[in-house]
């Protein structure tokens, strides 16, 4: 059934982004929340405490559920054809690198970054801070965290409300949302560019980088939008840890970087941590489908 656009929202077992968890969809019909459908899945891979702590699912919870090819049919009636809204890229690359892992068809959809859509409504957002949360309690909408469906529910009534204030449509947020945002000065190569993907997001790199060198990696976050930052702060809010380091994040041996991230989320702080092919997807792939957007404009 068409809907003028659906959510999608994923949790994870550990820092791999494929090892999806639990799957929340929301669907927006008519201006209205119309339906909502959620599943554990089994990942098949192990739990990390950390992430354990965020979302409250562990092994026992989902042995007996379901795996994501199980489910994926249901997954793919809701999503075919439709614009699927997910709040930054990550659940899509998550479901992305989950088909490619598992070998199942993608899904042919229209995306919609709704924190892009966020930077571009409300100026306070522009730079920063606009994560679920934050956005939910702007707006003084109901939100529990870390919920697949809550989260999906979250960010469609969050996009309603950009929809009502720009008066903007969800097919005319495709294209919007792909332009720059406009902030006023010049800025120059050294700086975070602020129409990329990840602006806002401050990044520390750990760990051994098999497929790129540390610089490279540094060049190709900030022209994304990223503050490339040596040690984690309180600021930080992406790790990006080397793929030969994840492998043994079965809970031996992780970098004192990592270990302060994990310190810091425990204590509430918003970090991702991101596996170096997950943090060349979010990047690099995904900055090839927002070139081919750009050239309209709204």
């Amino acid at each position: 059934m068409m809907m003028d656009f659906v959510v999608l929202d994923l949790e994870t077992a550990n820092a791999d982004l494929s090892s999806i968890c639990q799957v929340g969809i929301a669907s927006f019909s008519q201006g209205q929340h119309y339906s909502s459908w959620e599943s554990l899945v089994n990942p098949e891979d192990y739990f990390d405490p950390v992430n354990v702590s965020i979302h409250g699912i562990d092994e026992e919870k989902v042995c007996s559920s379901p795996t994501l090819g199980e489910i994926y049919p249901q997954i793919m009636s809701l999503l075919c054809g439709n614009i699927v809204v997910s709040h930054t890229p990550f659940d899509r690359i998550a479901l992305r690198r989950a088909c490619g892992k598992q070998e199942l068809s993608p899904i042919e959809c229209k995306w919609l970054d709704s924190a892009r859509v966020v930077r571009r409504t409300w100026d306070c957002f522009t730079h920063s801070g606009y994560g679920l949360r934050n956005v939910a309690a702007y707006l003084d909408i109901e939100y529990a965290a870390h919920n697949a469906l809550e989260d999906a529910r979250c960010a469609g009534e969050i996009l309603l409300r950009a929809i009502s204030k720009s008066g903007i449509s969800a097919d005319q947020w495709l294209i919007r949302s792909a332009q720059p945002v406009r902030l006023p000065g010049s800025l120059s190569q050294y700086e975070p560019r602020p129409d990329g993907l990840l602006f806002g997001e401050v990044l520390v790199l750990t760990g051994t980088l098999s497929m790129m060198t540390r610089h490279e990696a540094a060049s190709i976050a900030a022209r994304a939008g990223c503050v490339v930052a040596e040690g984690v702060t309180k600021h930080t809010t992406l790790l990006v840890v080397g793929d030969q380091d994840v492998r043994r994040l079965a809970g031996h041996e992780k970098s004192a970087k990592h270990r302060k991230v994990e310190e810091l989320i425990l204590r509430g702080q918003p970090i991702r941590i991101l596996t170096e092919n997950d943090f060349r997807a979010a990047i690099v792939d995904e900055a090839t489908e927002v070139s081919a957007a750009r050239g309209a404009k709204v």
